[in-house]
């Protein structure tokens, strides 16, 4: 089985560092770069490029956008959808803040403690999980900063609809960044698609709850395959 995972906003591949023994243990993983381009569709079309076999792709967050556009692009290249901590909805537009300040002279060197603690569950807000999103961050730099800042994840409620593959729907249930009424918005414009809600995580799930995650994907992948 062929894997494509797609990080989210300023990740890189430590992302999946904890569920990477599991996944490789059943599938064949690739990794998608969305780091290079200035938009959702041309990140999908580079990822497109690199499938030579039906692919199940999985999705975290901003990556979700990616994956959902593949879908649409090149249906017969997936096998499956897997979207993790995602929405359908308009997002990635410049706050108040950063329409007065244009995002590339902003003094970017890492994301913020705060706002990765944002992205957690109370429970494991450590200095370890905090640090590696901050180095990840801080190894994608300025320039992607600006980028992936300045991506337009337009809003796709309205084209769920084409999506025909088995799609797996994952939310964490403490999620202040994305909400359960977003999953379930996912899960009721994807026809056949199923919702597993994971408890006691924040946002960034692969990081929270690498085991759960793992666990679902495998058993999705298997059931499809």
């Amino acid at each position: 089985m062929n894997l494509l995972l797609i990080p989210g906003f300023m990740l890189d591949a430590d992302l999946w560092t904890d569920i990477r023994p599991a996944l490789e243990a059943a599938t064949r993983i690739q990794e998608a770069d969305t780091t290079s381009d200035t938009s959702i569709q041309k990140i999908a079309e580079r990822a497109v490029e690199a499938l030579n076999d039906p692919t199940f792709v999985l999705g975290f967050s901003m990556g979700g956008y990616v994956a959902r556009e593949i879908a649409y692009q090149a249906p017969q290249r997936v096998k499956g959808l897997i979207l993790v901590a995602t929405s359908a909805r308009s997002s990635g537009q410049p706050s108040t803040s950063r329409q007065q300040t244009p995002v590339d002279e902003l003094a970017f060197r890492r994301l913020s403690r705060a706002a990765v603690s944002r992205s957690l569950h109370p429970g494991h807000q450590t200095d370890k999980i905090i640090g590696r999103v901050q180095d990840m961050s801080e190894r994608l730099g300025p320039d992607v900063f600006v980028r992936q800042s300045r991506l337009n994840r337009a809003g796709d409620a309205q084209r769920l609809g084409e999506i025909r593959c088995p799609t797996l729907i994952v939310a964490a249930a403490q999620d202040r960044l994305r909400s359960l009424e977003e999953s379930r918005e996912l899960q009721t414009g994807i026809a056949g698609s199923s919702l597993e809600i994971i408890e006691e995580s924040g946002h960034l799930v692969p990081l929270e709850r690498p085991d759960q995650l793992a666990r679902l994907v495998i058993a999705f992948c298997q059931a499809h395959d």
